[in-house]
């Protein structure tokens, strides 16, 4: 099946996959081919693609899904594939986020740490399992 994932900048890959397992607002699918038609949001997290033995991790930051015709397309703000992770940057990320939930007194935003938070443990997921 085609997959195609899609940011505002770029897009981050555009090729044949034989099965996904992608992250929604109401957990993990798996989808293979000739899955019936669908379309959902997806959550923070990591969407894995198996292209025959090999595996392909992309930490995606949310979206939507749609898969129609053996035809995937993840359309999201941002989406890094797990080469192109910098694992050091993620975990200072992860780690300030960590600081500023752990900060009991501080006025800070606790959804945007959150999202934050999330997001760095979404890249970090990725890059560890390539």
């Amino acid at each position: 099946m085609k997959l195609k994932i899609i940011t505002h900048e770029k897009i981050v890959f555009d090729g044949e996959v034989d099965e996904l397992v992608l992250t929604t607002k109401s957990g993990q699918i798996g989808i293979l081919k000739d899955h019936i038609p669908i379309t959902t949001s997806l959550e923070i997290g990591v969407t894995k693609a198996r292209i025959g033995e090999r595996f392909k991790y992309f930490a995606t930051m949310g979206g939507v899904f749609q898969f129609k015709d053996n035809s995937a397309t993840i359309l999201t703000d941002v989406c890094d594939e797990d080469c192109d992770i910098d694992v050091t940057r993620a975990k200072s990320a992860k780690e300030r986020a960590e600081a500023r939930l752990a900060e009991l007194d501080a006025e800070i935003d606790a959804q945007r740490a959150q999202a934050a938070l999330a997001r760095a443990l979404a890249r970090l997921q990725a890059a560890i399992q390539k």
